[in-house]
């Protein structure tokens, strides 16, 4: 029987060869050069790269998780069920800027959401080359989709009813695109025991060899036979004598089953020198070339499209100072360390995606230690191609000032540089991280908006996992945003002053950042001060906008790291950012809170009451920025009956919440006249325009006399109002209207008649509970009149709810929404029969 363990690793592995297939198809059909599949995590909200194919894991980590309501193509193409296509870079950045901002790179794309049950199950991603097509002349689209489709059903058969069996928590699968005809070297890795002669080999030495994973492991001379079986003899003394410490000068020239040629390389491997570590290489029909590469000055090696060396010439090891063996077969990262981060990856992102060559400088630290030399500047060139990146290297310091440089080429070096200087440097790194995070604040208004995209797009980028935000105020600081410190250690530093010896307060008063890469030096330069952990680095950045101190922005790194001298600047213009974002989000905080303050005190502390009809009203604020002060209704005594009301003015903030003010104040000294609906409408019309021609207001005005339920109703561009009667059933009174107040002083606004029948429900309401981006309104109505129908009878019934109670079902999805574009405002009225006379 299964173990219920093999059987989920069985549905891993059969997932894992879906989105590999599936991926390899999209990229040769839409003829990219990188694709992935997105799929939805175990976390809400959102979404994890599974499979990446054509482009090393560690050039795309800025991506591997994403936000779902990011303004990021992948993420429209889930949320919205839609295809976004990008056929070029200017349609990128038109459409979306930050993820352009991200790959600044002349490329397209294209995005579709892989179908699912209620919503997709993710989204398959293809970046291709930039075209000057429209995006109905792109080819394959009908092809894509039904890939994407077929992969929608493969994924749901194989959840069979869970769909958590097909969502993504871990870190991507990497795979190499298809070949193309163009040849490729291939090379594999692998360790020799012969003590126990068992090989120990990689699976790209498998596939290398033709063999199944596990075929040769237990013995040598099976290795010795897959390698060469016409020299296996020579294969295993080679073998023998490098575990003896006699390792062959050179790889050794070997024929293959098909006669093609094989090369060898072996080393010892191991503190005791016991194992034997090697390479097989394939040239393949290359070999003619890689021989006369052997033989140039310069440094020349090729980099597989997953990172991999699988070509290297002599130069090339001896200028990254490395033994020329070692370094095929291992990831660039591994081989050459030096060349991870920023901002490399982003000279290598480019090569991967355009199809033009990237140049750059490097500084290769020296054997010595992390400081690198004089002579340690290397210009380096990276050409891209289908299968294989071919790099070149030379000395920067030996390049003839002479010579005139070719366009584009890195200009040569007088000798050494400044290591902030990086001649020739063309990375767009420092450029776009302060272009990324500025567009991202353009929309984040208040202070907890601006710190939850300093986490998203600040932390990602330099691979911090702590954040904390410190605000100053009345000079002392106070906690605006933590994230990833241990529970409660932040508590003791709440509310400290200025004079304080701590290096949060002393970034802000000094003016300069400071950055501790260990937390050993942490603790030597402020001896005493509490440490959340024993290993990691920290950066603290004065946030001060235009001269003006702001507060705080503290970075916590998991792992001791270093801060070079271009992450120090890009980190200081970054703070900069944050600190204008923040001064502007405490300016609309403030704003804010005083149009709250008018708002609710000019909203009716109470409601008008009659013996005959109950009321409710609800009203809440928009979270959004200064989205609060435009929504009003009231209850108004008005002759012999009741005058119902509610508005909305346009705009937000303290200007609209005294318009609200002024208005209400007129309707309510026209329904105490006891004036007509339509006059009511008219003179509040024409009191707007005197007092704000740019200003106008929606309005709905109803007149109900309690003893009959007769009832007569007058619109200002106001959505029409809601009526259940006792059974349940619910419509939309289609009452005639005018335009909104506040527009055309000649404006007239029709008069209708309604009846409200005893235990019967009005509802009047604003925009703000049936409006949100991207849903039509119509249908925000209806669900409206559909909530209104199943809330139940009124009080007065038995076992109804009461009035209040319904009011409260209605409103309570905005009032647990995490944002409110908008205010809400709410009133309802029910009438109840008079009491039978008793003589």
């Amino acid at each position: 029987m299964t173990g219920s363990g093999e059987l989920a690793d069985r549905t891993r592995a059969r997932l894992a060869a879906l989105l590999v297939e599936a991926s390899t198809g999209a990229l040769d059909t839409a003829g990219g050069r990188v694709a992935g599949i997105y799929l939805r995590a175990g976390t809400p909200g959102l979404l994890r790269l599974a499979v990446l194919v054509g482009l090393p894991g560690p050039l795309f980590r800025p991506w591997w998780r994403l936000q779902v309501d990011r303004p990021f193509p992948m993420a429209d193409a889930y949320r919205l069920g839609v295809q976004v296509v990008l056929p070029n870079a200017t349609e990128t950045v038109r459409r979306y800027p930050q993820f352009a901002a991200g790959l600044p790179f002349p490329f397209g794309s294209v995005h579709l959401p892989v179908p699912g049950g209620s919503e997709p199950l993710g989204v398959l991603s293809v970046l291709r080359p930039s075209t000057t097509e429209t995006v109905d002349e792109l080819p394959d689209r009908e092809v894509l989709t039904r890939l994407a489709e077929g992969l929608g059903a493969e994924l749901l058969g194989l959840a069979d009813g869970d769909e958590t069996v097909v969502a993504w928590d871990g870190a991507p699968l990497c795979a190499r695109p298809p070949a193309t005809r163009s040849a490729q070297a291939r090379v594999g890795r692998f360790t020799w025991d012969p003590a126990t002669s068992e090989v120990h080999a990689d699976d790209r030495l498998h596939t290398l060899l033709g063999l199944p994973p596990g075929e040769f492991t237990g013995t040598g001379p099976a290795f010795a036979e897959a390698v060469s079986p016409s020299e296996a003899h020579e294969v295993l003394a080679a073998l023998r004598e490098t575990a003896a410490g006699k390792a062959p000068p050179a790889p050794l020239s070997l024929r293959a089953e098909d006669g093609s040629l094989r090369l060898l390389d072996l080393w010892p491997e191991g503190g005791g020198g016991t194992l034997v570590g090697g390479v097989v290489l394939d040239p393949g029909p290359s070999a003619s070339a890689d021989a006369a590469a052997d033989l140039l000055p310069q440094g020349v090696f090729c980099l597989d499209r997953l990172g991999h060396v699988v070509y290297a010439n002599p130069a090339a090891a001896r200028l990254t100072g490395q033994d020329r063996a070692r370094l095929l077969g291992q990831t660039l990262w591994d081989a050459m360390p030096w060349l991870a981060g920023s901002p490399y990856d982003d000279h290598l992102r480019g090569a991967h995606l355009s199809p033009e060559p990237v140049h750059f400088h490097v500084r290769r630290p020296s054997n010595g230690g992390d400081t690198p030399d004089e002579g340690d500047w290397l210009a380096l060139s990276v050409h891209p191609g289908p299968d294989i990146l071919t790099c070149t290297m030379v000395p920067a310091s030996r390049v003839d000032a002479t010579v005139e440089p070719v366009p584009g080429e890195p200009a040569p070096l007088p000798g050494h540089a400044p290591e902030d200087t990086m001649p020739g440097d063309h990375s767009m790194a420092p450029v776009y991280r302060p272009i990324a995070l500025a567009i991202a604040l353009t929309d984040a208004v208040t202070a907890r908006q601006v710190s939850a995209v300093v986490m998203k797009e600040l932390l990602p980028a330099f691979g911090g996992g702590r954040l904390a935000i410190y605000l100053l105020q009345d000079r002392h600081f106070y906690l605006a945003w933590e994230t990833g410190f241990p529970q409660g250690f932040l508590a003791p530093f709440e509310g400290v002053s200025l004079d304080a010896k701590i290096p949060g307060v002393e970034t802000l008063t000094t003016g300069r950042p400071l950055f501790f890469e260990s937390m050993p030096q942490l603790a030597a330069a402020y001896p005493g001060l509490a440490l959340d952990a024993e290993q990691g680095a920290r950066a603290f950045l004065p946030l001060i906008a235009s001269g003006r101190p702001v507060g705080t922005c503290i970075l916590g790194f998991d792992r001791p790291r270093g801060f070079s001298t271009e992450e120090r600047t890009v980190l200081t213009a970054l703070a900069g950012l944050i600190a204008h974002a923040m001064e502007r989000a405490q300016r609309y905080d403030s704003e804010a809170a005083l149009a709250r303050g008018l708002q609710q005190a000019l909203l009716p502390r109470r409601l008008s009451a009659h013996p005959q009809v109950e009321t409710a009203g609800r009203y809440l604020p928009g979270t959004q920025g200064m989205d609060v002060g435009g929504d009003w209704y009231d209850v108004v005594e008005s002759g012999d009956g009741l005058a119902l009301v509610i508005g909305d003015v346009q705009g937000h903030g303290v200007q609209a919440a005294a318009t609200m003010g002024q208005l209400r104040s007129a309707v309510r000294a026209f329904a105490l006249g006891d004036r007509p609906p339509d006059e009511v409408m008219s003179g509040t019309n024409h009191l707007l325009i005197d007092l704000d021609p740019g200003q106008f207001a929606s309005c709905c005005y109803v007149r109900l006399d309690p003893g009959t339920g007769r009832a007569r109703a007058a619109r200002a561009g106001h959505p029409p109002p809601l009526l259940r009667s006792p059974d349940g059933h619910t419509w939309v009174l289609d009452l005639p209207g005018g335009v909104v107040l506040g527009v055309d002083p000649h404006a007239r606004y029709p008069v209708a008649e309604l009846t409200l029948e005893p235990y019967a429900i009005l509802a009047l309401y604003t925009d703000g509970l049936v409006e949100r981006p991207g849903i039509d309104i119509d249908d925000g109505i209806t669900a409206l009149r559909l909530a209104l129908a199943r809330a139940g009878a009124t009080s007065g019934r038995r076992g109804g709810r009461s009035l209040a109670g319904v009011a409260d079902r209605l409103t309570a999805a905005p009032r647990h929404a995490k944002d409110r574009p908008d205010d809400v405002a709410l009133l309802l009225a029910t009438r109840r029969p008079a009491a039978p006379h008793r003589p």
